[in-house]
């Protein structure tokens, strides 16, 4: 499914209607530190399975998703991307 989808976007990309295609682009939502503790606490990161531009310069971001991978994780994620980056992403 998602090897249909970047063929849909490459054509649309070599048709001039998108721009700067690219594949799994790593979003990191959290920073990664150091608690109270001393332990460290890892970074928090989307991956998105497409990104590319629009003609008018707007960046989308894509995931292809069904029912099984829309997972609690994904959705608080998803969540986050609209919060701190202003970003919504497109479930395809």
């Amino acid at each position: 499914r998602r090897q249909r989808q970047m063929c849909i976007r490459d054509s649309r990309q070599q048709a001039g209607e998108i721009r700067d295609l690219r594949l799994q682009v790593d979003f990191t939502l959290q920073e990664a530190y150091t608690d109270q503790k001393g332990r460290r606490i890892r970074a928090i990161r989307y991956r998105a399975d497409f990104t590319y531009k629009e003609r008018d310069g707007r960046l989308v971001v894509e995931d292809v998703k069904c029912r099984p991978t829309r997972t609690r994780e994904y959705l608080i994620k998803r969540k986050l991307m609209k919060e701190q980056r202003g970003i919504d992403i497109t479930e395809v």
